[in-house]
């Protein structure tokens, strides 16, 4: 492997992960193959199954419930699959228990569902012969959000959305007239309802009730209360009207109602009060949230709870009759019912996060305490309180690595599966011996699922072969495009800019320059993908100005507030130098007293893609040059003599192990034998005789002139002899654009920046003769053309070079 004399001043404290560990990582909790069925945790296939299993019949006879799964072996490896055209899958079977109730029969069978295709090591899938990658989609995170709008008026409405996982939207927003009001589809507007008829509808029938889970009772002392002053009385409203010792209203000389339900305290109304000795008063403290709630059930219709729920219903299902227990029915549907309403453990999570309530994280359909907790903030808000939510900041948005986009999709799957074993459970006389688990489950729905998803999603795409790096950028790119994401034709310019909470997580660099700029990017160097799917970037924890050895992974939503130095701040002894250093907070940049640091960046590079990592002096680069180097190193085709440059960054030996590109060795040990299709690694160097175990014997097949899918050539070189003693990790052999181990896309030429008789006249080039005599740009291209000879009925055709008749 080549060896580099490091100029930088900088040593990073943390390595660059595997950079296609986004793949690998996801694909594997999804399949968790290598843990047995009983001991795997409740996520990807196993969770699904689990939702769809157990399925009963309509008459409740029988039922089909899941036990395990189980993920065969292969018939083919990778290069089969290639070379044929085939599929690179293993076989799916899950164990179901079919229990009949009638004749307490209980029979369990393995049943085949169909081809799982399966991930190679270099993060891909071979479908049909062809390598495809899945990329991620980066889309809005499931939960809560609060946005301020303009109205035509020119005054700001405040709104609130709840967003399922899957399920139906649910809006809670201020009209002109201060009105809440909640929004059960945001595509048809008719179908709102004030906030209290909701609630009414859900359970709490009663102003009384309302009024306590919104703003809290307080019972007071009228003699107490004369002693307020005006300001103070006014914010607490009366909940009920006060009666006399005969039930009738209390009423004054104008024979006006006192101390009327849903109105304001008056010192007046108290004295009145008092002399009809009335000493004790339920009332609402309304200083904090203000009146808009109760402003809401002075303008409520209903009073009751199937009144709210007939009028929920009348709007809802305009033709039908309205009755309570079919309007309970439907609202049971849209967002109580675990099978139509998923908030998801990610949307979970973030009302938890974002309303301070402490609801178990299984609980994924909506919660009272829910929509009570989102109407309060947002008469927060109204009152000047709280802050409304930015929709780019990546705290909003999330990633759904290829494990959650493949999940969905078996999801649809499974759904249409259960629809069909429901009807043959019916068709099929369950009574008889002969019906097994296998007769009712029919595979061909789950199948045709997962084939067009991976043949056809806008998320699955050909992979781009030309080079290693090429490779790379397309597993670690994030997508805002695809089913349930953004297009093109919406995005405005605000979703596609450079946001400040991308940093160390999206590169600000690498992005297309045509009409996708923005919607696509790549990840940082240093970005994971958490267990929720948000982006989290590394920092140097810094304690009193000291440097801790402790590393902390943070989302863009933790990180807000605290103060981050750079990697580069001049350090001694681990302790900042100057007394100021130069930080930044939220999307400024400042120059804090050291004492208020409390992180710093790992590395310069965790700003960066690995493509745009790999441009020297990248700092001194204006960003569109940048952006378009990133971009161009993408097409460069793998040269047959290959250069690694004079002047790296560091990153080029990473890219090229990253990619696959290159073979690293397993395990240490000593070559036994190397030639240009194999080497084979073994612990005494001796060839392994037929009788060795072939655990202890690493053997390492090279790629010959295969076919990329951008018709370049990929051809493995070995660099270790026979005899020769290597570590693990290190390089055995190389691959297409790469030199000893490390990414070469050029070459070192001599480059003259000069006129030349107006022949390098703007983008054209003068090249010396000499550079095509001795191939230094000559790159191997295959292209495979078919032809078909038929048999005739003049004879059989022929394939020949000649041309006739010359």
């Amino acid at each position: 492997m080549a060896k580099r004399k490091n100029f930088g001043e900088l040593t990073d404290v943390l390595e660059i992960p595997d950079l296609i560990g986004i793949q690998l990582d996801s694909y594997a909790e999804f399949l968790q193959t290598d843990v047995a069925s009983e001991k795997r945790q409740n996520k990807g296939l196993e969770e699904v199954f689990k939702e769809v299993f157990p399925i009963e019949s309509f008459d409740q006879s029988c039922s089909l419930d899941f036990v395990n799964y189980e993920i065969g072996l292969p018939k083919n490896t990778m290069v089969e699959c290639i070379r044929t055209g085939k599929t690179l899958a293993a076989p799916l079977y899950a164990t179901l228990r079919l229990e009949n109730v009638k004749k307490k029969e209980i029979k369990e069978e393995a049943v085949f569902l169909g081809e799982m295709p399966l991930m190679t090591d270099r993060g891909t899938f071979i479908i049909n012969g062809a390598e495809r990658v899945i990329i991620s989609q980066l889309h809005r995170t499931p939960g809560i959000c609060y946005e301020r709008v303009r109205h035509t008026s020119g005054r700001s409405l405040f709104s609130c959305r709840i967003i399922p996982d899957r399920g139906s939207w649910l809006e809670i927003q201020y009209d002109i007239n201060d009105l809440i009001y909640i929004y059960l589809d945001r595509r048809r507007r008719r179908r709102k309802f004030l906030i209290s008829t909701f609630l009414r509808a859900i359970g709490y029938e009663s102003n009384r009730e309302l009024l306590d889970i919104v703003y809290g009772l307080q019972t007071l002392k009228v003699s107490k209360l004369l002693k307020f002053d005006p300001e103070k009385l006014a914010a607490h409203i009366v909940v009920e009207t006060i009666n006399d010792e005969d039930g009738t209203p209390i009423v004054d000389d104008k024979d006006n109602e006192v101390g009327r339900a849903l109105e304001p305290l008056t010192e007046d109304m108290l004295l009145i009060l008092k002399g009809e000795g009335v000493t004790e008063v339920d009332v609402v403290d309304t200083s904090d949230l203000g009146h808009y709630f109760i402003y809401c059930l002075q303008h409520d219709p209903c009073d009751s709870r199937d009144e709210a729920l007939k009028e929920i219903y009348r709007r809802m299902r305009p033709g039908d009759p309205p009755s309570a227990s079919n309007a309970k029915l439907l609202l049971k549907r849209l967002f109580f019912d675990k099978k139509r309403y998923d908030l998801g453990l990610v949307g979970r999570h973030k009302i938890n996060q974002k309303l301070k309530v402490n609801v178990a994280l299984d609980e994924r359909t909506l919660q009272d305490t829910d929509l009570i907790e989102a109407t309060k903030y947002l008469m927060r808000l109204r009152s000047g309180d709280g802050h409304v939510d930015d929709i780019d900041h990546l705290g909003s948005r999330r990633v759904r690595t290829v494990g959650e986009l493949i999940q969905n999709q078996i999801r649809v799957g499974l759904a249409r599966t259960e629809r069909l074993i429901r009807e043959r459970m019916t068709l099929i006389d369950m009574e008889e011996e002969t019906v097994t688990a296998q007769k009712l489950v029919n595979p061909k729905a789950l199948v045709g699922v997962i084939r067009d998803f991976f043949g056809r999603s806008q998320l699955s795409q050909f992979m781009d072969q030309t080079n290693p790096l090429a490779e790379l950028t397309n597993k670690r790119r994030l997508s805002a495009l695809g089913p349930g994401g953004l297009s093109r034709e919406r995005a405005g310019f605000e979703v596609r800019d450079v946001h400040s909470s991308h940093y160390g997580r999206v590169c600000p660099i690498e992005t297309p320059e045509g009409p996708n700029i923005g919607l696509i990017s790549s990840l940082a160097l240093y970005g994971r993908i958490n267990k929720y799917g948000f982006i989290e970037t590394p920092y140097r924890r810094v304690n009193k100005s000291k440097l801790d050895t402790k590393i902390d992974y943070m989302t863009a939503d933790v990180e807000e507030g605290f103060v981050i130095a750079q990697a580069n701040a001049p350090v001694k002894n681990g302790k900042f130098v100057n007394n100021y250093v130069m930080a930044r907070t939220g999307g400024d940049t400042i120059e804090a007293p050291r004492e208020n640091v409390k992180l710093m960046d790992v590395s310069p590079k965790q700003l960066v893609s690995a493509a745009a990592g790999l441009i020297p002096f990248l700092e001194h680069d204006d960003a569109n040059r940048a952006l378009m180097g990133s971009n161009m190193q993408r097409q460069a085709v793998p040269l047959l003599k290959t250069d690694s440059p004079l002047v790296g960054t560091g990153l080029e030996a990473i890219v090229a192990r990253d990619s696959r590109a290159v073979i690293c060795a397993r395990d240490s040990g000593i070559v036994a034998a190397s030639s240009a299709e194999r080497i084979i690694v073994t612990k005494d160097g001796k060839l392994p005789e037929a009788t060795s175990n072939p655990k202890k014997v690493q053997e390492y097949i090279l790629h010959k002139f295969m076919r990329s899918n951008s018709s370049t050539c990929i051809n493995q070189k070995p660099l270790v002899k026979s005899g020769q003693r290597i570590k693990k990790g290190e390089v055995l052999a190389d691959g297409p654009a790469t030199q000893d181990g490390e990414l070469a896309l050029g070459r070192n030429v001599l480059v003259a920046f000069m006129p030349w008789c107006g022949y390098n006249f703007e983008d054209a080039i003068v090249i010396s003769e000499e550079l095509v005599k001795e191939d230094v740009y000559t790159s191997i291209h295959i292209s495979e053309f078919d032809i078909t000879a038929r048999d005739t009925k003049l004879g059989p055709e022929e394939i020949t070079r000649d041309i006739p008749n010359v």
